[in-house]
């Protein structure tokens, strides 16, 4: 493996670890700061919703930069952010420097996809962009207890300042690992570049990873009030669920780029997405005979976990090839499109809680998949119309 794809992989890890990180420090940045804990909870909030506003911009505006020129800036903007955040004297300071941070993660997320694709073999490119996604995982399963654990030993500015650290690391890694050129291109006016975009056959898989990202954030959400009624779980049984899916969705992002280097992007898609629906076809089967044990639930929640990362490197590979020069301005608005798939996936589950409780999730869930897959059959069709045309 090439050294350059794991500095994309830990960069991927920085910048992912610093939106979710702040959710485990938010009881000490509420009572320092004299804020309820709602308020504090509004940071990653403003983070989240900056990335997916600003990201399809900047990558636009950036079109004639170099992806690796853009990657050592946005760490430079990260490093600074993150630093001054250690030290702000209070919340309106930090919520304006977590803006500033998530404008830099903006501008570097969707550079780092680009440039593991177009770096990568032909034959490879799912296998390089799975590596840069697994810094996305590793961001839940590593990046945030090792912050959590930082800002409970020593409070939470010292998170901060780990995540400048990490900011400055992963800026001197990519200066001198990747090449000069990395994401050179000829300029493309803006108008070419919203015309790709613009295709059906992208803009429909654009649509069809949010849905698809809006159901299963719906049951990762939810995951703990709803295996508690199923299954009786505690604290304990949650616990074991929610790491058996992280594992299962580490193993799912592997499995996912191997099989879209072997089968192609569009096949891996509809195999992944079948899963995730039969799997929420499994929870609903499951409801009738509650309380089931958690050993018959562990398997649901492993192909559960292991298909809503296993679409990952697919959906990646598949915006890079379809939109050519418009590739990292096509991964910008996938990029936007997942944090608004996270955004309305809590919203609407919380919705389907109140109006109909637990046992209508996985319905609405299994709903969103098959939305997704009807939109991902679409946009295939699409494209080889287009390429018979052609």
């Amino acid at each position: 493996m090439p050294p350059w794809l794991l500095v994309l992989g830990a960069g991927a890890l920085a910048f992912y670890t610093d939106d979710y990180v702040i959710a485990g420090v938010i009881p000490e940045i509420a009572h320092d700061l004299d804020v309820s804990a709602a308020t504090a909870g509004q940071l990653v909030t403003a983070f989240s919703l900056t990335i997916a506003i600003a990201s399809p911009i900047i990558a636009i505006g950036a079109g004639r930069i170099t992806g690796r020129a853009v990657l050592i800036a946005a760490a430079a903007v990260f490093t600074l952010a993150n630093a001054l955040a250690a030290l702000a004297p209070g919340y309106p300071v930090l919520l304006a420097l977590r803006v500033l941070a998530a404008l830099a993660a903006a501008a570097a997320t969707p550079v780092l996809f680009a440039t593991a694709a177009s770096l990568a073999p032909p034959e490879r490119v799912g296998r390089y962009v799975a590596v840069v996604a697994f810094g996305v995982t590793g961001a839940i399963a590593i990046g945030v207890p090792v912050g959590t654990w930082v800002g409970g030993a020593f409070g939470w500015r010292a998170t901060f300042a780990l995540m400048a650290v990490a900011g400055a690391a992963f800026g001197v890694a990519a200066r001198f690992a990747l090449p000069s050129d990395t994401g050179a291109r000829d300029p493309l006016p803006v108008r070419r570049q919203l015309a790709i975009l613009t295709r059906p056959a992208v803009s429909l898989g654009l649509a069809a990873n949010l849905v698809l990202m809006l159901g299963s954030m719906m049951v990762l959400t939810y995951l703990a009030p709803y295996v508690g009624v199923l299954a009786d779980a505690g604290p304990g049984e949650r616990g074991a669920l929610f790491a058996v899916a992280g594992v299962a969705g580490m193993l799912g992002i592997w499995a996912g780029g191997v099989a879209t280097d072997r089968w192609g992007p569009d096949r891996t898609l509809v195999t992944g997405v079948a899963a995730f629906v039969a799997a929420m076809a499994a929870l609903l089967a499951l409801w009738l005979w509650r309380p089931v044990p958690l050993v018959v639930l562990l398997p649901v929640v492993a192909v559960w976990g292991g298909a809503a990362f296993w679409n990952a490197p697919a959906v990646q590979a598949r915006l890079h090839g379809l939109a050519g020069p418009a590739a990292t301005q096509a991964l910008a608005l996938n990029t936007s499109g997942t944090y608004l798939g996270v955004a309305a996936g809590g919203a609407i589950g919380g919705g389907v809680l109140a109006a109909g409780g637990l046992a209508h999730l996985p319905v609405v869930a299994a709903a969103a998949g098959l939305v997704a897959l009807a939109l991902f059959v679409a946009a295939r069709r699409t494209a080889s119309e287009s390429s018979t045309v052609g």
